[in-house]
């Protein structure tokens, strides 16, 4: 997923806003992690990035993308971008 969103609106208060995006990419992941994983892999890992444009975004995990949210929108910007991608990984020795 790459998409960018809004972070203010005419209608609704811009906490409703950042709220509706984080529920958006809390129901991607948890569709993506519903996939059947390829033969041989453990489990579905996610590479993130999160910023103002595309130009500035900084990798981040899944974890603190509510959180990367925020700061992005204290930061003054009037749109978040949101790169997720899923990623299988294998079986490591210390899981």
């Amino acid at each position: 997923m790459k998409k960018t969103f809004l972070l203010t609106s005419a209608t609704q208060a811009d906490a409703r806003v950042r709220d509706k995006i984080r529920h958006e990419v809390n129901k991607y992941v948890k569709r993506e992690r519903k996939k059947d994983l390829p033969e041989g892999f453990f489990r579905w890992d996610f590479d993130c990035k999160i910023g103002a444009s595309e130009e500035v975004a900084t990798e981040t995990k899944v974890d603190a993308l509510a959180a990367g949210i925020d700061e992005v929108a204290a930061e003054g910007a009037a749109k978040v971008y949101l790169q997720i991608e899923a990623v299988a990984k294998r079986r490591s020795e210390r899981d």
